[in-house]
């Protein structure tokens, strides 16, 4: 589904962020990037959509991610920002949700029925006509997850969807993450969350993959962690490897 083969990438010439990436998600997939603050983990999603362009090849879904493919490739992506306030940019949360399927050429029929599918299915239809400013933080994260769903992407990018959470929508929106039957990308400093979430875990470092593997084997490995300035997740801590 995505595969970035000998991707580099630096903001400055002489300061490469990226060097030499290659990995390969599959179909339908759960995979955690993580890494600490400057690892490039917001870059790699950034180049999967095409707002960077760096050395080497991306592909999705077999289409390599260039200029004249992007309208194309992020049809097969969506992606949930860190900061719902920045994603939610209509009135209502109805008016987020069908904005992308009446511009991708659905009748307003069509995409009302795929509005309503979405929100029943989230168990979030009290929330179709509410105003985006008058929700709490928890709800907007969901509904951000709902516009996201809205456009039937084939995969879904997620930057630190429980950020900022409280822990009872913290849950929820992990419980949604786990049921989702999409290929997902997900980035966090929530390594608990990871765990929850995501079967198979990329260790970025400086740069590079430091670790590739199924996340508990990667997550429970405290010298790994704290060799690329991370800690274990609070369940394991004080048992680690």
């Amino acid at each position: 589904m995505i595969e970035f083969q000998h991707v580099s990438f630096a903001y400055e010439k002489g300061r490469p962020v990226l060097r030499d990436l290659s990995f390969s998600i599959g179909d339908g997939e759960s995979v955690g990037l993580i890494g600490a603050n400057g690892a490039g983990k917001s870059t790699v999603m950034k180049l999967l959509l095409g707002l960077l362009t760096g050395e080497g090849t991306i592909l999705v879904d077999g289409e390599p991610v260039k200029k004249e493919n992007l309208a194309k490739i992020r049809r097969k992506l969506g992606f949930v920002l860190q900061n719902s306030d920045n994603q939610m940019f209509m009135p209502t949360v109805y008016e987020d949700m069908i904005f992308a399927p009446l511009n991708y050429g659905l009748s307003r029929e069509e995409a009302e029925r795929r509005v309503d599918g979405v929100l029943e299915r989230l168990h979030l239809t009290e929330l179709k006509h509410r105003h985006n400013h008058r929700i709490s933080g928890g709800e907007k994260r969901m509904a951000a997850i709902a516009t996201i769903l809205a456009m039937e992407p084939e995969a879904i990018l997620m930057d630190e969807p429980s950020a900022a959470l409280d822990p009872y929508n913290r849950r929820i929106v992990i419980n949604t993450i786990r049921e989702l039957k999409q290929t997902k990308l997900i980035t966090s400093h929530d390594l608990d969350m990871i765990l929850d979430t995501c079967s198979r875990v990329i260790l970025l470092s400086n740069g590079r993959i430091a670790a590739d593997g199924p996340a508990e084997k990667v997550l429970r490995d405290r010298a790994l962690l704290e060799a690329n300035r991370m800690e274990l997740p609070f369940r394991y801590a004080g048992h680690g490897d």
